[in-house]
């Protein structure tokens, strides 16, 4: 049984329901909630703060609450130790988290009794050029300056030179970092339950634009050539320093560097065809309107829909101190028919009664429904 949890939260979105469910959970329990003192003190809880090495050592689980961000984040945070990391998606769908914020209290009690499975996840892991290690669980990558030349690197595999890209970025991705980066530069979606490595080249000008795929074993250095220009070195999106012509990056992986806790209620693949919106997909069929779940991303200022973790449709909104304005929904083509406008409008205007907030209907949507819907027409202002 778990006895201790740990919380990485998402520095602007509102994770305060979710927080206040895991404590609920805990306390029903006697298990302790860590947190980073800098992010639950954002948070009225009773979780305790702690330092992160002293949360990684104690905690059993770390929960990420988030994004994809924030998973990569927590799992930089865990690198090298045991212990797993549930991602919950608190905002929109991601390729890590798998569990969304109505099933969060069902999948602590699986974990509690030891009903899911655990995902690998594969790092890169490089020393910079001013002797700092750097750990990525999607991609490390050369990216050119702007102002300065193209990034002419080479690539050397086993020791051997094999090919020289020249190219705006050459990137080494991890198969959790193959839909990320390296898509979009043209590179394949690689199941992370493969151990492997891809090298990519991003709007490469050489005549070798192709991607390497290399087994973890395999020995991987970056060279940066004397006719490349200054580059800056990227860890999962971060500059974190910058490389010379004449610098090299000898690349190290590292399997099973972070452990992701699975329940089997989405794969890859369903996860993968719905974020990337791979053409032919039908990712409107497959799921149960009735399942639909309405979100507050804040941060955004609209309320979203999710559909089998889709943003499906979206009602964007305007807070003031005395009303909030609903300005226009929206859902998506693939969706229509199946009532979700008025699931965002209904969840909508429950929100602004629990918050005892007046509602200036603006949207023309909104407004219709208002006048479908007389148990609301005392939030009108």
């Amino acid at each position: 049984m778990v006895k201790v949890v740990g919380l990485v939260l998402h520095p602007r979105r509102d994770c305060g329901s979710a927080v206040d469910t895991i404590v609920s959970w805990a306390a029903a329990r006697g298990v302790t909630v860590l947190g980073l003192p800098e992010e639950i003190t954002r948070i009225d809880c009773s979780a305790v703060p702690v330092g992160p090495q002293e949360m990684v050592e104690r905690a059993g689980l770390l929960v990420s609450l988030g994004g994809d961000g924030t998973m990569l984040r927590t799992m930089r945070l865990v690198e090298g130790h045991k212990t797993p990391v549930l991602g919950v998606n608190v905002g929109r769908l991601g390729f890590l988290a798998e569990v969304d914020l109505p099933d969060l209290k069902e999948s602590l009690s699986a974990i509690d009794e030891h009903r899911y499975t655990i995902e690998p996840r594969t790092a890169v892991r490089t020393t910079l050029p001013d002797g700092r290690q750097v750990t990525a669980f999607n991609d490390i990558a050369l990216v050119r300056v702007p102002g300065h030349g193209l990034a002419a690197v080479g690539i050397r595999v086993e020791g051997k030179r094999f090919v020289n890209y020249a190219a705006d970025a050459v990137l080494v991705a991890t198969p959790t970092g193959s839909t990320a980066y390296s898509f979009s530069a043209g590179g394949p979606i690689v199941s992370p339950n493969v151990q492997g490595l891809i090298v990519s080249a991003a709007a490469a000008h050489s005549s070798f634009n192709r991607s390497l795929v290399l087994d973890t074993s395999e020995h991987l250095c970056l060279e940066v050539l004397p006719t490349s220009g200054r580059l800056a070195i990227e860890v999962d999106g971060i500059i974190e320093g910058y490389a010379e012509p004449g610098a090299a990056l000898e690349i190290e992986s590292l399997t099973d560097a972070a452990q992701v806790i699975r329940f089997g209620r989405t794969t890859f693949y369903e996860r993968a065809r719905r974020k990337l919106r791979v053409e032919g997909s039908a990712q409107a069929g497959d799921h149960d309107a009735s399942a639909a779940v309405v979100v507050d991303s804040f941060e955004h200022q609209r309320y979203e829909i999710l559909l089998g973790g889709e943003v499906a449709g979206m009602l964007h909104y305007r807070r003031h101190d005395d009303r909030v304005e609903l300005l226009h929904t929206e859902v998506d083509q693939a969706f229509s028919g199946r009532g979700l406008a008025g699931r965002l409008a209904s969840a909508a205007l429950a929100d602004a009664r629990s918050r005892k907030t007046p509602v200036v209907a603006e949207c023309p949507f909104v407004a219709g429904y208002l006048e479908r819907h007389p148990e609301f027409t005392d939030l009108s202002s």
